[in-house]
């Protein structure tokens, strides 16, 4: 047996245990803050740094690797990245993102998105591949609320829960929508190729759509639950501050008298993410049902992906 097969043996036997993962506790970081192609943030004493990638006009790009697994090895660097819209970046941030020597770049934003943000700037020779993840029109309901202007309104839309709840619709989605797990299984399927070089996959805000194709990839590698589960969340350090200042800015000009509406919709949540998982239980019978049922991925590509990003 290839020493990849007995990775993903031994990852299926894992994932089935309760096991405690990485400490989470991750140091914040300003966004914006230098031009370095790295930028290691050490989350908590004995755990692997999580790698940003400092940029200008994106807060949430980071290195998908180093975190360690089940089966003993550690997720290789420079390979995976995650990220947040690249519409935004500057000359700057292209030196930095040119600097990564990236093959493909990955975008799950709906067309909705691209109207209003802008396509990825990206270095010469590197082109986006559209793979749109479905919002359940929560992008356009945002925009909606927003736009008015009318505190009542907001609150009738954002109000009471509504804001959670509809995040937790969208996570479901991840795992009932035939398209979303299209989308995703395309993306993990070229991880998994070893012809691939460097590839990064993001959305707008870097932490839902791109957050749980994350999960899943770490979780797939044998990396602990919980370890994938701290990575998932260490998107509110990243965001905070921009996310933040987004509200201050919306309450100045007069659109929203309460912007705090938005928490719910800027931030990542372990209830969030639990209502994909518990659809996943539910759908399939565990995590490994959603990869090959769900997902539809074999073991030949399980073992590909756990031969080339894992050392």
């Amino acid at each position: 047996m290839s020493r990849a097969r007995i990775r993903l043996a031994t990852a299926v036997l894992a994932g089935a245990l309760t096991v405690a993962g990485l400490p989470g506790a991750h140091a914040a970081a300003a966004p914006g803050a230098g031009v370095a192609a790295r930028q290691p943030l050490r989350h908590h004493a004995g755990a692997e740094p999580i790698v940003r990638i400092p940029l200008q006009g994106a807060v949430n790009v980071r290195d998908l690797g180093g975190y360690r697994t089940y089966t003993g090895g550690q997720v290789r660097r420079e390979l995976v990245y995650r990220g947040d819209a690249l519409s935004k970046l500057t000359a700057a941030d292209l030196g930095t993102v040119a600097g990564l020597r990236l093959k493909k770049v990955v975008d799950f934003r709906i067309p909705m998105e691209l109207q209003y943000d802008g396509p990825d700037k990206l270095p010469a020779g590197l082109t986006p591949t559209a793979r749109p993840v479905s919002d359940l029109g929560l992008y356009g309901t945002l925009v909606g609320a927003i736009s008015s202007g009318d505190p009542v309104k907001q609150e009738q839309m954002l109000g009471g829960g509504k804001a959670e709840a509809y995040m937790r619709d969208i996570y479901r989605t991840f795992v009932t929508g035939p398209e979303n797990r299209a989308q995703f299984a395309a993306t993990l399927r070229e991880i998994a190729d070893g012809e691939q070089g460097p590839l990064l996959y993001h959305c707008t805000s870097g932490k839902d759509r791109t957050g749980w194709m994350s999960y899943v990839l770490l979780r797939a590698l044998a990396v602990p639950e919980a370890t994938a589960e701290q990575d998932y969340l260490a998107s509110n350090t990243f965001r905070a501050a921009y996310d933040a200042q987004l509200r201050a800015g919306l309450k100045q000009s007069g659109r929203m008298q309460n912007p705090d509406l938005l928490i719910p919709l800027q931030e990542v949540r372990q209830d969030y993410l639990d209502a994909a998982t518990a659809r996943m239980e539910a759908e399939y019978g565990g995590f490994y049902g959603y990869l090959t049922e769900g997902l539809g991925l074999d073991l030949r590509t399980l073992a590909r992906l756990q031969d080339k990003l894992v050392r």
